[in-house]
């Protein structure tokens, strides 16, 4: 229950692991779920949610909008991830209390505050979303790994090509796709850190992608008519996203 749906009837939390264990959560747990946010909160651009080493009370899952998860070494910034609605942009520092990197706003973004004391109960005495939040916590782990084989093994043009295939396949699991276009805020320097290059390289990466008729990126926003075939392109395999699939969750698991 993911999309207009599930925001319709757990505004907050409706696209919680919306495609994948979601569907396997009864009623009683989805709105326990959405009892955990206690508030709901806007931010701009550039604005941080939660800086390396500041102690954590609450965890935010976003609502609307993108964040980054970012890492300054000098005088470069990485991205080392980006989140879309219904993550939990920083369910690691329920447990760590301080992370090691800052998660900041890519765009105006909607979230929703839900407090540590709140998730200590659920797992205390909620088994089947306390494994939803592991599983929420692996999930990133899963795309984190991706991202360094990714970066490993892809051109620059390719690396661009996969985050937008990522983010195409995250959306159409919440019910949130396009059939030819993905809307973001991300400038040019964004997409370089993210795929480790420079702004001159990205830029050459985005034109390789237009010369190619595979897509076109207009300030962050990526036009295509074959989804289909950026995916090959890309060398994007969405099993890691655990929706359908051989990696897809079983009833009997929870």
């Amino acid at each position: 229950m993911g999309g207009k749906t599930g925001a319709m009837e757990f505004p907050n939390t409706g696209d919680f692991l919306a495609g994948r264990l979601r569907d396997k959560l009864d009623r009683d747990d989805l709105e326990f779920i959405e009892t955990l946010v206690t508030e709901e909160r806007a931010v701009g651009t550039g604005d941080v949610l939660l800086s390396r080493g500041e102690v954590a009370d609450t965890s935010a899952i976003l609502i609307s909008g993108y964040m980054f998860r970012t890492i300054e070494s000098g005088n470069r910034r990485f991205i080392v991830g980006v989140h879309v609605p219904g993550d939990f942009v920083d369910l690691h520092a329920f447990a760590l209390k301080r992370l090691d990197h800052n998660v900041v706003a890519a765009g105006p973004v909607t979230y929703g505050v839900a407090p540590h004391a709140r998730l200590r109960q659920a797992l205390e005495q909620r088994p089947r979303v306390a494994r939803a939040l592991w599983f929420a916590t692996l999930l990133d782990a899963a795309i984190h790994r991706k991202w360094i084989q990714m970066l490993e093994q892809l051109d620059a043009p390719r690396r661009i090509a996969h985050i937008y295939c990522e983010l195409h396949r995250r959306f159409e699991l919440i019910g949130q796709v396009n059939a030819r276009s993905l809307r973001t805020p991300f400038t040019q320097i964004d997409l370089a850190d993210m795929c480790g290059v420079s702004a001159i390289h990205a830029n050459r990466a985005v034109g390789k992608l237009r010369e190619l008729g595979l897509a076109e990126i207009r300030r962050g926003d990526l036009y295509t008519s074959d989804w289909a075939a950026l995916y090959e392109y890309a060398q994007f395999n969405p099993d890691y996203l655990y929706g359908d699939g051989p990696l897809r969750f079983d009833q009997d698991w929870l």
